[in-house]
């Protein structure tokens, strides 16, 4: 690697890592308001954290709600990427587009909606609401990393497993998905993210009792400065890392047993 793109690559580092740099010794701090650099370090805002009914309940529905969007994009898109990559019928192209829109329209212009007609089923401020408001949302990206990998499945393994007696279930379970299961996963921890970070339409949709720990961490930011705020970024950000680790912890042990 050349000097330059060495240069670039330690300063878009740099530029990634800085907020936590920041962040992580803020939540460790004993000040009564954001500080930094902290006077002194201490577990308080970890403690009311852990203590906060707000916050772990606001913690708590957005796992609920993350994970109930991430069932529901997967059940729509499956068959809605089989249907759009392996047949050709009229309107196919618009059908793409509607797909797509959520990509297009701004997050506010959605929440207005999407408040409007939650609200004539009188389901806003309810799980359910904030999961099908979300899941408009996560359709397109999942829809694009299952299609892609739809394109490129050879069907002729489906259609050998059939000649050899398999029913259509068991062919999808024992020859589609363990071919496509690497995209699903993907498209299903980018519903989950896509929902879990989301905060735009939490404030129209959530209410109080539906709350999600970004609406809540907005709320703070807005009205009190609490730094508990940094006590739940820097969780996050331990989540991420985890995650992170996780992931690569196969492909560590692939590199350890080759040598």
């Amino acid at each position: 690697m050349g000097p330059l793109p060495l240069a670039i690559a330690l300063f878009s580092a740099t530029f990634l890592l800085l907020p936590m740099l920041i962040v992580v010794p803020m939540s460790f701090s004993t000040a009564i308001s954001f500080q930094f650099p902290p006077p002194g370090y201490g577990l308080r805002y970890y403690y009311e954290y852990f203590n906060s009914a707000e916050w772990i309940g606001a913690t708590i529905n957005s796992i609920i709600v993350a994970t109930g969007t991430m069932m529901l994009t997967m059940l729509l898109v499956i068959p809605a990427s089989f249907g759009y990559v392996r047949h050709r019928f009229h309107g196919r192209q618009v059908a793409n587009l509607l797909l797509m829109s959520p990509l297009i329209v701004p997050h506010i212009v959605t929440a207005l909606g999407d408040y409007r007609l939650l609200a004539s089923f009188g389901i806003v401020g309810t799980h359910i609401g904030l999961i099908l408001a979300h899941t408009v949302l996560s359709l397109p990206v999942a829809f694009l990393v299952i299609t892609a990998a739809s394109k490129g499945f050879d069907q002729n393994l489906e259609r050998a497993a059939l000649i050899c007696g398999a029913g259509p279930l068991k062919t999808f379970f024992l020859v589609t998905l363990p071919v496509l299961k690497p995209a699903m996963i993907v498209g299903a921890l980018f519903a989950f993210l896509q929902s879990f970070n989301e905060a735009v339409i939490a404030i129209f949709i959530a209410g109080r009792t539906a709350s999600t720990l970004p609406k809540k961490m907005f709320e703070s930011i807005r009205m009190d400065a609490d730094p508990v705020l940094a006590v739940a970024s820097s969780l996050l950000i331990a989540a991420v890392l985890i995650g992170i680790l996780i992931s690569a912890l196969p492909t560590f042990r692939r590199g350890q047993n080759a040598t």
